[in-house]
C-alpha cells in the first residue's frame, strides 16, 4: 500500500506540471469556461483524454517490448530527468514573463478543441515520450500491465479537476484564479520538477 501511495504522489506532482502548464489548451479552456462554466472544462478534458488514453496504452506496450534491456531504462531515466529540468526552466521563464491570463478565440466545440489542441501540442507529446514514458516504465516493473492503468488513473483525474476548476473560475471572471496566484503555483510546481529530475538522476547513479 505504501508503495502505490508513494508512486501515486510522484505521478500527481510530476503530472501537475503538464496539466497546469500555460498553453493553447489552457487558453482555450479559459475562453470556453467564460461562457460555459465547469461543463466546458469537463468537455475539454474529455477531448484531451480521447488522445491521451491510447497514447498511454501504446507507450505501455512499448515498455513491455523494451523492459528487458537495462540500457533502455538507463537512457529513459536520463532523458526523463533532462526533460524535467528543461520543462522547469521553460515553465519558470514563461510564468515570469506572463502579464495576464490569456484567452483564445476558438470556433469548434469544446471536445473537438480538446482533441485538436492536444494532438497539435508538441510539449504534450514530448512530455509523454520522455517523462510519462519513465513513469509508465516504473509502474510496469512493479505492477506489470496493471501499471499502465495505475499511471492513467493517477494522472487523468487531474485533467478533469484542473480544467473544470479553471473553466469555473473563468465563468466567475477569474476572481479566485488571479494571475499572481497562478504564477506562485506554477513556479512551485517547477521546483517540484527539478526535485524529481534529481531523483531520476540518482536512480541510475
Amino acid at each position: 500500500m505504501n508503495q502505490i501511495i508513494e508512486f501515486g504522489v510522484t505521478v500527481i506532482l510530476i503530472s501537475a506540471s503538464g496539466v497546469m502548464a500555460p498553453g493553447p489548451l489552457f487558453a482555450a479552456n479559459l475562453s470556453y469556461g467564460f461562457h460555459g462554466g465547469i461543463k466546458s472544462g469537463i468537455k475539454i478534458a474529455i477531448g484531451h483524454t480521447i488522445v491521451e488514453l491510447p497514447l498511454i496504452i501504446l507507450l505501455g506496450i512499448g515498455v513491455f517490448s523494451l523492459k528487458d534491456f537495462p540500457e533502455f531504462r538507463t537512457a529513459l531515466t536520463i532523458t526523463g530527468a533532462t526533460i524535467l529540468f528543461v520543462f522547469a526552466a521553460i515553465q519558470i521563464k514563461t510564468t515570469l514573463q506572463m502579464k495576464e491570463l490569456k484567452f483564445l478565440n476558438i470556433k469548434h466545440g469544446a471536445i473537438i478543441s480538446g482533441i485538436t489542441l492536444s494532438v497539435l501540442n508538441p510539449f504534450f507529446i514530448i512530455w509523454w515520450l520522455s517523462i510519462g514514458f519513465k513513469l509508465i516504465s516504473d509502474a510496469v516493473i512493479i505492477w506489470a500491465f496493471a501499471g499502465i492503468l495505475v499511471v492513467f488513473l493517477f494522472h487523468i483525474w487531474m485533467d478533469f479537476v484542473w480544467l473544470g476548476l479553471v473553466a469555473f473560475f473563468s465563468s466567475k471572471s477569474l476572481k479566485f484564479l488571479s494571475n499572481r496566484n497562478y504564477k506562485f503555483l506554477m513556479i512551485g510546481l517547477s521546483f517540484a520538477l527539478i526535485y524529481f529530475g534529481m531523483l531520476f538522476v540518482l536512480d541510475v547513479i
